[in-house]
């Protein structure tokens, strides 16, 4: 262990050091109070032996500015008295000293603080170690509750949080998005003919198809379904359209098979929705108006993208 000895007694602290080195462990000696801060900060020992008094700091603020210290390992404090008297021993704990020994030193006593010092850093780095563990699977927990599991793009909790998101933008910078649902034409008659397998292996491949067409902050949802959402920041209806044409005609060329279709082949029916940075619309009415559009293009022959009633207008 890597072990700092605060001391103002250089007869004291020559012992102690001494002592520590040949229990194996590594050393640090200072003189006072404000050289063992200085050392504390620069080298994060596992364990500090400090006298209670000595200048600059007493061992008692030493104990008290540790604990204020915010770090990522645990520091074992041993605090070091010329006297037992038990007051004084309990004023160190309550500071936050982990245990202490009394001058002059005895090497048996101060083998045993240290076996102490070492169960229990272990034991906090275990701790450490377990807590940074969970941060990373409750990240990886909520990233994968705000997944789609089938397709891998973000969900309707994801697109909820995200249009929250938007929402605050276009009140408070004035920004505006364009927003697009799309669903697949006659997907039940193609799970009805080909099996639901064949059907999830299409709509992984659709996911895919949509989110290379998408440029760099655009956004991807799996809706529901057979039904994908697309958020487009900072586009006119006409950019918005052009992307969303993108994707129609991609999928298209594809050119997948789809017995149940008139066309023969998989395709795209989109309804667009725009919102402006002074409309008063809130983002679930832009969506309903996105939905709106999209029934009316499955209502005109599907495989096509038509716009919201207020952008048609």
């Amino acid at each position: 262990m890597k072990i700092l000895i605060a001391d103002d007694d250089p007869t004291s602290r020559l012992i102690a050091d001494m002592a520590v080195r040949n229990l194996g462990h590594e050393c640090q000696s200072v003189a006072d109070g404000t050289q063992a801060w200085d050392a504390f900060r620069a080298n994060d020992p596992d364990v500090v032996i400090s006298d209670w008094m000595m200048p600059g700091q007493t061992g008692l603020q030493l104990c008290r500015n540790i604990r204020d210290q915010k770090s990522g390992s645990y520091t074992y404090f041993i605090m070091v008295t010329s006297n037992g008297e038990l007051g004084q021993m309990a004023e160190g704990m309550s500071a936050g000293a982990d245990d202490y020994l009394v001058k002059p030193l005895n090497h048996e006593d101060l083998q045993g603080r240290l076996i102490s010092a070492a169960r229990v850093t272990a034991m906090h780095e275990k701790l450490a170690h377990e807590q940074v563990e969970l941060r990373g699977l409750n990240t990886e927990l909520a990233a994968i509750a705000r997944r789609d599991p089938l397709t891998g793009l973000a969900n309707r909790r994801a697109l909820q949080e995200d249009l929250e998101v938007l929402e605050a933008r276009v009140t408070r910078y004035g920004h505006r998005y364009c927003m697009a649902v799309l669903d697949v034409d006659h997907f039940k008659a193609y799970n009805d003919s080909c099996g639901h397998q064949a059907g999830d292996q299409i709509l992984k491949t659709i996911a895919g198809t949509l989110s290379n067409q998408v440029r760099t902050g655009d956004s991807v949802y799996r809706y529901g379904g057979e039904e994908f959402l697309c958020i487009f920041p900072e586009q006119s209806l006409a950019t918005g359209t052009q992307a969303v044409e993108r994707m129609r005609i991609g999928l298209e060329q594809l050119a997948i098979p789809h017995p149940g279709s008139p066309s023969g082949v998989l395709t795209l029916s989109a309804g667009l929705a725009m919102l402006q940075p002074d409309d008063i619309r809130s983002a679930s009415e832009v969506l309903e108006e996105a939905d709106v559009a999209l029934y009316r293009a499955k209502h005109l022959g599907r495989n096509r993208v038509e716009y919201g009633i207020s952008e048609a207008t």
